[in-house]
């Protein structure tokens, strides 16, 4: 399994719990990174081998989100928002990316904190935008913690009861089950990019232009 140019099955083979930390703390920091995928990827991997325990998957992807939000909020308060706006192509970050996430921050405030570790952009650059928007930090603290938790079970729960339903099936059952499994993917994937176009164009309408005309501070 590639992604990003990295061979996900070998990295989690290599460092395990490890694996699964570093790239949701990449994720969750700013850094575009397959950490959910990873996550999922060792939670399966668990159910159906039993060589790793799904407690300890969920609690390093509770540690790394939680951990890596944090950081990325206080980034984003000390004055992150130029940075991106310059070089953010380098982290593949689009302009249309940043618009989006103050956009849906500024309609949606604190339930982005929590909800936001759902919504692909927004489990990236979340916690930065919160910071950008200058929200209370304890606050912040709280709803990202549980936000992190209420992600990482639900995913590795879901993806450990898969893992195990493939270990007990036969063969034609297993890529039947993976079958299926990859076309809900793909639909849930259309849903997500059409709400995703219709958020960009939302997005362009309310901030036309360069990025340094957005005031990213004001909440």
């Amino acid at each position: 399994m590639h992604l990003l140019g990295l061979d996900l099955t070998h990295v989690l083979l290599t460092y395990g719990y490890w694996a699964v930390f570093g790239l949701v703390l990449l994720e969750t920091t700013g850094i575009p990174a397959p950490g959910e995928t990873m996550l999922i990827a060792a939670s399966a991997y668990a159910g159906a081998t039993h060589h790793l325990s799904i407690f300890a998957v969920i609690g390093a992807a509770v540690g790394a989100a939680i951990l890596g939000d944090n950081a990325g909020f206080w980034i984003g308060r000390e004055g992150a928002w130029r940075l991106l706006c310059r070089y953010g192509r380098v982290l593949h970050i689009e302009p249309y990316m940043l618009k989006v996430g103050v956009y849906v921050f500024r309609r949606h405030g604190a339930k982005i904190v929590y909800f936001g570790r759902f919504i692909p952009i927004l489990r990236t650059w979340g916690a930065l935008l919160t910071g950008v928007n200058r929200y209370p930090w304890r606050k912040f603290l709280l709803w990202n913690a549980l936000g992190g938790a209420s992600w990482a079970i639900a995913w590795g729960m879901l993806a450990y009861g898969f893992g195990k339903v493939l270990q007990n099936m036969e063969l034609w059952a297993s890529i039947t089950a993976i079958g299926v499994a990859v076309i809900i993917s793909v639909i849930a994937g259309i849903g997500a990019k059409r709400r995703a176009s219709e958020l960009r164009e939302c997005a362009e309408r309310e901030f036309p232009g360069d990025l340094r005309n957005i005031d990213g501070k004001a909440a």
